[in-house]
């Protein structure tokens, strides 16, 4: 199918974590219709496959499949080989797995929630975002693209490891876009309230108070991270690195 708009990524490569649900998934669809060929990683195999089977026919598409827990090193240099093996490039990087698991209070972090929590917010874009932006840069360049969050500037008592690890993706982002340029982009949005995987664990309570905060008085849809995504890979965002935008519905 031959991508059409502004937002024409026809011949590209992308790499997307957390690519089976949520966010990702609308990201991996967006960038299918839009021409480029795509890499979905997530931690169950089984849910990439699905949706690799959903852009090949939906779009006419190549995708690859690949179960990867970024949190470990090893198996981000694994899905970069996998990329770079199927496709011989990647233009896109798309780091979007995140978790953010609930606990009592914060005398009650467990070291291994902790290390967890780092890990796959923090640890695994370093990795990949070294690993592929170099090639990149070697390369004929690229895009970046971290999700980030808002809690990574107003943090509260129920988020603070993941509140401070997507403050070092915020990090991650100004420094990376020095490290690889010219030729790569790097760039961040951060999400505000998203009804995603993170929102099924949400009280009746917390759905309503999380919905409150913003100044639309609901939380977001995960199509609508789309037009920001595209904006962010595609040659429209030219001149745009090191970019950190808030897409949060307007949350003070």
């Amino acid at each position: 199918m031959a991508a059409t708009g502004k937002f024409d990524l026809d011949g590209r490569v992308a790499v997307v974590t957390g690519g089976s649900r949520g966010l990702g998934r609308e990201m991996v669809l967006a960038f299918a219709e839009h021409g480029a060929d795509v890499v979905i990683a997530s931690r169950k195999p089984a849910n990439c496959a699905a949706v690799a089977d959903e852009v090949r026919a939906r779009f006419g598409r190549r995708a690859l499949p690949v179960g990867t827990n970024v949190g470990n090193w090893a198996e981000c240099d694994a899905l970069t080989d996998a990329a770079y093996t199927e496709f011989g490039r990647v233009d896109i990087l798309v780091n979007n797995a995140g978790m953010s698991p609930l606990y009592p209070s914060v005398d009650q972090v467990s070291e291994a929630l902790f290390d967890k929590v780092l890990a796959t917010n923090l640890k695994g874009p370093f990795r990949l975002s070294a690993a592929i932006g170099a090639r990149m840069a070697a390369d004929a360049g690229g895009a970046i693209l971290n999700i980030s969050s808002v809690a990574s500037i107003r943090p509260n008592a129920a988020v603070l490891p993941y509140a401070a690890a997507k403050a070092g993706l915020n990090s991650l982002t100004v420094g990376l876009a020095q490290t690889f340029a010219p030729k790569v982009r790097v760039n961040a949005i951060m999400c505000g309230p998203f009804r995603t995987d993170i929102a099924e664990a949400w009280t009746p309570d917390m759905a309503d108070y999380m919905s409150g905060l913003t100044a639309q008085r609901r939380v977001g849809e995960p199509a609508e991270i789309v037009g920001a995504a595209l904006y962010f890979v595609s040659d429209q965002a030219s001149f745009a690195t090191g970019s950190i935008l808030r897409l949060d519905g307007g949350t003070p």
